[in-house]
């Protein structure tokens, strides 16, 4: 009885295996009866090609010259004002050294009176050459010559006057005078030494001059 019960069994689960090899498989969607997906390379794509309109591609190449144009302009521009800001720097410079030159050539002006004096005191025919007298004279002399060398060392140097003709830029004539001994446009006396400051004159020598 057990025996047959078991072959029974045996027969029911026989006859299901074979309806289950028997069902058929269905592709899914999307795939094919081999059950995959199609070769992308399989799948035709149509490309439509970009085509830009001639009113833009105009449009593109006017907007283009005009940044163009005006990075021109603000390149220009810019190199003027750098070059016009230098200029005023310099200018600037160059009058603030006139301007501290002047106000020193006007204080040095004020001491040329007193080495002239110094200066005709000295030679002078009174000046004293014996005694005591001789003595202040030489005091008189150290002093003009360390107001000379005061001056030198601030750059005021006395015009050299060993040149024979008159020199309109470094002279000015107080007379013509006819001379025998004297051609005409040498110096005959310098009446009052001139004084320069660097290559400035600050003070013409003031001379004789023979016709």
């Amino acid at each position: 009885m057990a025996a047959k019960k078991q072959k029974e069994d045996e027969k029911i689960e026989k006859d299901e295996k074979i309806e289950q090899e028997d069902v058929e498989i269905k592709p899914e969607e999307g795939q094919d009866q081999a059950g995959v997906f199609p070769d992308a390379e399989t799948v035709e794509v149509s490309e439509v090609p970009a085509v830009i309109p001639e009113e833009e591609i105009a449009q593109l190449r006017a907007e283009l010259e005009e940044a163009m144009q005006k990075e021109n302009e603000y390149l220009s521009g810019w190199q003027r004002e750098r070059a016009e800001f230098f200029n005023y720097k310099k200018r600037v410079e160059r009058e603030q050294a006139q301007g501290g030159q002047n106000a020193f050539a006007n204080a040095i002006r004020r001491y040329l009176d007193i080495a002239d004096d110094l200066e005709r005191a000295l030679k002078s025919k009174t000046c004293p050459t014996d005694g005591e007298g001789a003595i202040w004279a030489q005091g008189i002399d150290l002093i003009y010559r360390k107001m000379l060398a005061a001056f030198e060392a601030d750059g005021v140097k006395l015009i050299d006057t060993s040149v024979k003709y008159f020199n309109p830029n470094q002279h000015e004539a107080i007379s013509h005078e006819d001379s025998p001994d004297h051609e005409s446009g040498q110096i005959i006396e310098v009446v009052q030494p001139g004084y320069m400051l660097g290559e400035r004159i600050i003070r013409p020598a003031r001379v004789r001059v023979a016709r």
